[in-house]
């Protein structure tokens, strides 16, 4: 067997660097120590891809960017030697990374929707999409995500600091839906999966709406999953929880008691943001395992880490974590932003794996940028993750075969000691080092 390997280490400068080739030799005595296991035979979930958030502060930040350095920007996600994102997400009317509050119709009055007008988002959101799709020699999917549904619906009266839906609206906010999905495919966004409600357990001081199990569960149920097969959108996903780990199995368990609720359920959507909770994402995985897991967000708060190798490893380890433990796609948040970790009506700014000075037409790309790399530009859809063990917790490693029978093998190590390993597998050997608080892919086959 022959391969490559890509390799980022800060400290070297190497940025995805794609290192010298190698071969495996056979396995004339019994290796025992330092041993890294990959077991092909063994299959488990299918990766169904990568991606980021097109927000409204990302399609802002790209407008005030060169068009050289747009170009170059979308090229670097989207483009043939970028780093391969496929998977994308959307926010039904505004979220806190957008210029303000919108929402799509204003008027209470307008029960049928006369007035529902997407023209906000073609001024940012819909352009840089379209620039993504122009570049991708893949079909883009993407994932749909309300914030909060119009302040008249709530029982609020506005977007921000939480609330509820009102009952009397709930049929109206599931077509309201269905009718976002039908006018981004007039757009060519083909909306492939919706979440049923971003963070639906956090009353925030942005766009937010509460729903309790029993909400959400009623919701999909009796309104947007019928809503949806009659207006002809069966075909779009339906995902729960959209929220953090600790509670994954737990709202997956009590949602899917409901037999009719968890027909119209595809998949579960989790972020980061209270920890690993690796064994609460297995053991969803295992419990249901004909429900796909979508990390659907996750981002650095600005000025939680100023360490770029940290902010890199919180990366990297969350999602060896999570596809170990049978998670099947990563959506990153923002896919790019200004310097200010914006813009945020609310400034709650964050950081992206691409950051942008807008005054000075600089694009900075980020060491998390090369870290997701590792994965998102050589684990393509279909791929399959296969087993394998480590000889040492400050190994962490996956494991995949491609659609084309390749192995993918990603290996970070975020000791501060260079560390060496062999490979086995099926007699063959291989051996190589990865230097302290560095990523390598191996990528190899017959």
């Amino acid at each position: 067997m022959k391969g490559k390997r890509f390799e980022t280490n800060q400290r070297k400068g190497y940025e995805l660097k794609e290192m010298a080739d190698f071969e495996f030799i056979s396995e004339d005595r019994q290796q025992e120590m330092q041993v890294i296991n990959v077991y092909p035979e063994v299959k488990y979930q299918k990766m169904i891809g990568f991606g980021g958030a097109f927000t409204e502060a990302a399609g802002y930040t790209l407008s005030k960017m060169s068009e050289n350095n747009q170009a170059k920007i979308i090229s670097s996600y989207f483009g043939e030697n970028g780093i391969g994102y496929t998977f994308c997400r959307n926010h039904i009317n505004s979220c806190d990374f957008a210029l303000g509050n919108y929402a799509y119709v204003e008027d209470p009055a307008d029960t049928e929707f006369s007035t529902f007008d997407i023209s906000r988002d073609r001024q940012y959101i819909i352009p840089m999409i379209k620039k993504a799709q122009e570049v991708s020699k893949e079909t883009i999917k993407f994932l749909a995500s309300p914030w909060s549904p119009p302040p008249f619906m709530k029982t609020t009266g506005k977007m921000n600091n939480g609330g509820k839906l009102k009952d009397e609206f709930k049929m109206q906010w599931a077509k309201y839906i269905a009718r976002y999905i039908k006018e981004y495919r007039k757009e060519g966004i083909d909306t492939f999966a919706l979440t049923v409600q971003n963070e639906p357990n956090a009353v925030q001081v942005w766009d937010s709406c509460t729903y309790t199990t029993e909400e959400e569960m009623t919701f999909v149920r009796d309104y947007l999953g019928p809503v949806l097969e009659a207006e002809g959108l069966s075909d779009v996903k339906i995902i729960i929880w959209d929220h953090n780990k600790e509670r994954v199995y737990e709202r997956a368990r009590d949602i899917f008691s409901d037999a009719k609720a968890k027909d119209f359920i595809w998949g579960v959507g989790m972020h980061w943001y209270t920890g690993d909770h690796f064994d609460a994402v297995k053991i969803t995985s295992e419990v249901y395992p004909d429900k796909p897991i979508i990390f659907t967000e996750g981002c650095v708060e600005r000025g939680m880490k100023v360490d770029p190798i940290i902010n890199a490893e919180i990366y990297a380890h969350d999602m060896l974590g999570n596809f170990n433990n049978g998670t099947a796609a990563h959506i990153d948040w923002n896919l790019i932003l200004d310097e200010k970790g914006g813009p945020n009506h609310v400034e709650n700014y964050c950081a992206a794996p691409i950051m942008c000075e807008t005054n000075e037409d600089k694009v900075n790309i980020m060491l998390t940028y090369y870290y997701i790399g590792h994965f998102s530009k050589f684990i393509k859809p279909g791929s399959v993750r296969i087993g394998t063990s480590s000889y040492s917790e400050n190994l962490e490693v996956s494991g995949y075969q491609t659609p084309e029978g390749n192995r993918v093998l990603v290996v970070l190590n975020r000791s501060e000691k260079d560390l060496d390993f062999h490979i086995r597998e099926n007699g063959k050997l291989l051996k190589q080092t990865i230097d302290a608080r560095s990523m390598i892919t191996l990528v190899y086959g017959e």
